[in-house]
């Protein structure tokens, strides 16, 4: 596996990271950026001239990571040359909320071969429910083939967010990539690292990804309650203030994220569905144990890999943990280099919503607030 990284910045420079000559020969190019520069049809005509004969991810961001460094209002490219690995691409488009589970169904039939080894999903952020697409991804595979991505983002807006395949991205729009054969080793790791407070409170009206009422109470009114003053500046505020979902009693908690409140109606969006009947209960930041969690991740991430380090490693941090963490954001992809070694080239984004398996070998779950590790090396054979 070949790859070359470059970075775009506001003065409209692109910089090159490492070059490794692939201008012709790069098969897969994954390209994360802040929306606003993403929306300038020059910028894909840019990164279409570097790599001609690539397939082009590109996916806007709440902050893009690149090596141990975090920016916002850039463009990272990370072009890739496998040496015996397959890939092949598949977009959806979705309306609403409502199409998103035919359209996980639909994005991973177009991928499905007998040597598939592992999918990349990049989503949109605002229009699809999370829940409903990792349920679509989780019933079509088998659990053995990991699944792993993000949901786009848009800063602290929350207004809307962009995802493309070979052209300029738009809204609505689900990228999945399929990678095949028997050199690809494949690691993945999702951690958290929030601390719960206050009561359980049971889930007693909700609709999918909308959220009503909690104890029969208004559940946008004793949210407010425990945000305060913060609770003027939401939608963005909920970043530091999360609620932890239990399913089942056994169940480990699920963290969700705030995407939009609805003042009229009461209600809250997340990232992903909040069932009736299940519990919530708030949760907020604890800086050591997010860092404590990112360094976790990347030693499970590569915990199969023996004394190999990863060749590439694509880094998926929730919203949230930037906003929560401020001035020590990029201590958590230190630690991920710390972890992963000087070998393994980093690339990654701020998402609204993370997809990942739990555990190895259990079907893909949506997460907020953690970080998403995929580490992927190709074997050589001796």
């Amino acid at each position: 596996m070949d790859i070359e990284q470059k970075q775009w910045d506001e003065q409209n420079n692109w910089t090159e990271i490492s070059n490794t000559n692939l201008s012709q020969n790069a098969q897969l190019v994954l390209a994360f950026g802040c929306k606003e520069a993403l929306q300038n049809e020059q910028r894909f005509d840019e990164i279409r001239g570097f790599y001609p004969n690539a397939n082009i991810v590109v996916c806007s961001t709440a902050g893009e990571i690149l090596d141990n460094k975090i920016a916002d209002g850039s463009i990272n490219t990370t072009a890739i040359s496998f040496n015996s690995t397959d890939t092949k691409v598949n977009q959806v488009s979705i309306s609403s909320s409502e199409d998103t589970f035919q359209a996980g169904i639909d994005l991973i039939n177009g991928l499905k071969r007998d040597d598939l080894v592992y999918t990349l999903v990049i989503s949109d952020g605002h229009i699809a429910n999370g829940s409903e697409l990792t349920r679509a991804l989780g019933q079509s595979v088998h659990q053995d083939i990991a699944i792993t991505g993000g949901l786009a983002g848009d800063g602290p807006n929350f207004q809307s967010t962009l995802v493309g395949l070979n052209e300029t991205p738009s809204e609505g729009k689900i990228v999945g990539i399929g990678f095949y054969g028997n050199k690809l080793k494949v690691g993945h790791a999702a951690k958290g690292g929030w601390d719960a407070f206050g009561p359980e409170r049971l889930v007693t009206k909700a609709s999918h990804n909308v959220l009503y009422e909690l104890d029969g109470k208004s559940a946008l009114e004793l949210y407010k309650t425990y945000l305060g003053e913060l609770a003027k500046d939401l939608p963005g505020s909920a970043l530091l203030f999360p609620l932890g979902l239990k399913l089942e009693e056994s169940a480990t908690p699920l963290v969700r994220t705030i995407l939009g409140v609805d003042e009229e109606a009461g209600s809250m969006t997340f990232a992903g569905d909040i069932p009736e009947g299940s519990t919530v209960r708030m949760m907020r930041s604890n800086f050591d144990r997010i860092i404590d969690g990112a360094s976790k991740a990347a030693d499970t991430a590569i915990s199969d890999f023996g004394s190999f380090e990863p060749d590439l490693a694509v880094i998926i941090s929730c919203a949230g943990r930037k906003f929560a963490l401020q001035d020590r954001v990029e201590e958590e992809v230190e630690k991920v280099r710390d972890v992963l070694g000087e070998k393994t080239v980093i690339s990654g984004f701020y998402s609204y919503g993370e997809i990942s398996p739990v555990v190895k070998s259990t079907k893909c779950e949506l997460h907020n607030q953690t970080m998403t590790i995929t580490t992927l090396k190709e074997v050589v054979d001796e």
